[in-house]
């Protein structure tokens, strides 16, 4: 949620950028800058950065495993041997040819 404490202009925060330095490591929230009234930019301290991009990623991994579950409930899975043993198969058809 975006706190409306944390929308600046641009212009402001070209003009002190140092204390918004120091929130942004104090608080760990992002600023939205403003050009012209609208969000422009987000800007942010680089281990909040960092944190958030953890987040994602593990949150992306949660999507892969949830996906493998379906195929494993759906039946779209097989056998780690038999799977070898077919490609190994496959690839010994092709190099006979």
């Amino acid at each position: 949620m975006i706190n409306l404490q944390d929308i600046h202009s641009l212009t402001d925060f070209s003009r002190n950028t140092r204390e918004y330095a120091k929130r942004l490591k104090k608080t760990g929230r992002p600023a939205i800058l403003t050009v012209n009234g609208q969000a422009e930019f987000v800007v942010q301290d680089a281990i909040a950065y960092q944190r958030l991009l953890d987040i994602a990623a593990r949150a992306e991994d949660m999507m892969k495993l949830d996906r493998s579950l379906d195929d494993v409930d759906a039946g779209r899975v097989q056998d780690f041997e038999d799977a070898v043993t077919k490609l190994k198969a496959k690839r010994f058809k092709k190099t006979r040819k």
